[in-house]
Order: C-alpha cells, then structure tokens, then sequence
C-alpha cells in the first residue's frame, strides 16, 4: 500500500545562502514534505500513534534547518529527507524548499528532491 502524507507551506526561519550577507541573517524557506507510508493502521485504529505525529516532525525539521546553516537549499532539502525518513513507515519523502525573492525579478527558487529509506542506508 502507498498512501501519502503531505505537510504543505512550512515556514522556516533560518541562515540559508552562500553570500556573505546571507550568512548575517535568517530568511524564509518554504519546505512541502510529501511522505510515502502504509496508513491503514492508524486508519483502523484512529490513534497517533499508528501513525507519523506530524507536529513533532515538523519541529524537528524546523530545529535541523535552524542548527544546519545550511548554503545551498539542495542541502536543506536534503537535510529535511533525513529528518523525514527517521520517522517510523516512511518509505520515501519527496522534499520541496522554495526561497523567494533570491534574486530582483526572480520569484522564487526552489529544489525539490525524493529519497527512499534505501538511499538513506
């Protein structure tokens, strides 16, 4: 069974870029988490704890963008896919980090990446 689990527009404040005047301040990623588990578990059951508890891993992506000071957002994508796939079921995260207004006319830059627990051994 692949069902998914989708976190969708998490704002993280964090030191991100390679410029020397990004690394003096936090700016704002945007993360979208798309994870790819059995839920019929939690489904039957109805209890959180058959599932992912998506507060806890959004804080916990939260705290390793913040402690990374991440330069490029291929790494805080990356970063965010090992936080998910620690997570007990998950087979795979799909990782979407946007940064907006990176550069005058450009709205925004985004990575997305997807890792399986196998590439994750």
């Amino acid at each position: 069974m692949n069902d998914t689990l989708r976190l969708q527009g998490l704002e993280v404040s964090c030191i991100i870029g390679d410029l020397p005047a990004e690394r003096h301040h936090e700016q704002v990623l945007t993360v979208d988490v798309s994870l790819l588990l059995d839920l019929r578990k939690a489904a039957a059951s109805d209890a959180l704890s058959d599932t992912v508890d998506y507060a806890t891993l959004v804080e916990e992506i939260r705290s390793r963008l913040r402690a990374e000071k991440c330069r490029l957002l291929e790494r805080a994508a990356h970063v965010v896919a090992e936080v998910c796939l620690c997570a007990a079921g998950v087979r795979s995260a799909t990782i979407c980090v946007t940064k907006r207004e990176v550069i005058p006319g450009l709205r925004a830059a985004v990575v997305e990446i997807t890792r399986t627990v196998e590439d994750a051994r």
